[in-house]
Formats: structure tokens, C-alpha cells, sequence
């Protein structure tokens, strides 16, 4: 399972009202913010670390080999 949670920042921008009329048009009422933090977020944050962990997630062989080393450690500890 993949999820992170990430606090929300209220921005106020300025815009036309060509895009302005656009953004309810195509993305519709309520779903602006996320639309425009999605297509901004690969030019503004780095993500180089959690795409490695993501990508080591989809390891199938790298999981496995991960979940039998915990295996180890549970019975040693216990």
C-alpha cells in the first residue's frame, strides 16, 4: 500500500479569466487545487528519495529477501 499524508497550504493566485472560466470548465468545481498541485509538483519538489522507495517497493525479489531477513530478526529477538 502506497500513501502518504501531506498538509494542505491555502494559496491564493491570480489568474485570467479566460483560465479562470477554463479551470471550472475542464477540471470542474472543487478539484482546481489538486489539478494545479499536481501539474506543479515535478517542477517544485524533489522526490528522488521517495521514487527509490517506490521503486524498491515494486523490487518483488528485494521484498521477499527483505521480508525473510524480518522473519530472522522476529525469532531472534523473541
Amino acid at each position: 500500500m502506497w500513501y502518504c499524508i501531506r498538509m494542505m497550504k491555502k494559496l491564493t493566485i491570480t489568474v485570467s479569466e479566460e483560465v479562470y472560466n477554463g479551470l471550472h470548465a475542464k477540471i470542474g468545481q472543487g478539484k482546481i487545487s489538486r489539478f494545479i498541485d499536481s501539474l506543479a509538483r515535478p517542477h517544485v519538489v524533489e522526490t528522488e528519495l521517495e521514487d527509490g522507495y517506490h521503486a524498491m517497493a515494486q523490487d518483488s525479489d528485494r521484498e521477499t529477501q527483505a521480508e525473510d531477513w524480518l522473519s530472522g530478526l522476529m525469532n531472534e529477538t523473541w
